[in-house]
């Protein structure tokens, strides 16, 4: 059906933490001045985006992966498994949790968990994360939250643009003030919220904490994933391996010229950083540019990729398929 990519109308979120990044950086028309995320590539009951082109233009990604699982190689799966986000902190986020996909079964019944990952796009000068913490047990991870030993438990980390961090399942974590980040993560929208700076939302009252589900699926020790970021070269195409785990794989590709050829493997989801530049398939062009997200779905069998640009490219791992 698809001989083409399929490209995607982002879903913008208001969030209390969030700015105009996203116009600014992207030239998004963003609904508010409070916009924390665009949802880029999501079949998410709370956000599936809209088709822009081709055959199913004007249908969601969720009718496609329910309609014509073709386009994604035939892969198992009430709900298509991945959301690729842009997220914009103007202000700190939440320190936060998420449960792995047997917690989210059994206590949210959901389908998935969420392992998440992060491509830093920009940020502030001195801008931090909180990635992991230092208790070093349950007990001790139960006392320092009950005493709100906040700067003793908690792990910061300076960030700087184009830094990378895989968050699995179970790793506290929350987005400083001054980031914008494109996170790849499992179709999840459960988040356990640890500590929020006592602010309080549009009613007056403190946000909601979910201090027992937070201790119950947080990783004690934490520890730092390993991320080997080795890079492989095809004619002008420079592909960087960010991670490749369970749930996703995550590529950081630098576009300066021609790429060889290439295969969806066996579908790609690409989301355009900077520059622009086509895609071609079958002697057909396809235009892209900066703020672009689309899909290469696994009915191309073949396409090359010609301009100058940076591009984070994600597939699924839970199917078999052509790889790169």
């Amino acid at each position: 059906m698809y001989n083409q990519p399929i490209f995607l109308q982002p879903e913008f979120k208001e969030r209390i933490w969030g700015g105009t990044k996203l116009n600014e950086l992207f030239n998004y028309d963003i609904p508010s001045e409070q916009i924390g995320e665009a949802w880029c590539i999501s079949g998410h009951a709370n956000g599936s985006n809209v088709i822009l082109n081709g055959p199913l233009k004007g249908k969601t990604l969720a009718d496609a992966w329910r309609e014509h699982r073709e386009l994604f190689a035939g892969e198992a799966g009430e709900e298509f498994p991945l959301l690729v986000k842009i997220l914009d902190s103007k202000k700190d986020l939440s320190v936060q949790v998420h449960p792995d996909d047997t917690y989210a079964r059994e206590t949210e019944k959901q389908n998935y968990g969420k392992t998440e990952c992060w491509y830093v796009i920009d940020c502030e000068e001195g801008a931090e994360i909180i990635f992991g913490h230092h208790a070093s047990n349950k007990q001790e991870l139960e006392r320092m939250v009950e005493n709100g030993e906040w700067e003793g438990l908690l792990r910061r980390i300076q960030v700087h643009p184009g830094d990378f961090f895989y968050v699995p399942s179970g790793t506290i974590h929350a987005i400083g003030e001054g980031i914008q980040i494109l996170e790849t993560q499992q179709s999840s929208d459960i988040t356990y919220r640890v500590y929020d700076y006592d602010r309080v939302g549009k009613d007056g009252n403190k946000r909601e904490l979910h201090l027992d589900k937070s201790l119950e699926v947080t990783t004690v020790p934490h520890e730092d994933p390993v991320i080997d970021r080795e890079k492989s070269y095809d004619a002008d195409l420079v592909i960087e391996t960010l991670v490749e785990e369970d749930y996703f794989s995550v590529y950081h590709w630098e576009l300066e010229g021609r790429s060889g050829e290439l295969r969806p493997g066996p579908y790609l989801l690409v989301s355009v950083l900077e520059g622009e530049g086509q895609t071609l398939i079958n002697n057909r062009s396809f235009s892209f540019e900066k703020g672009d997200h689309f899909i290469l779905p696994a009915s191309v069998e073949t396409f090359t990729m010609e301009g100058n640009a940076s591009i984070i490219v994600s597939r699924s791992n839970k199917s078999e398929g052509r790889k790169l």
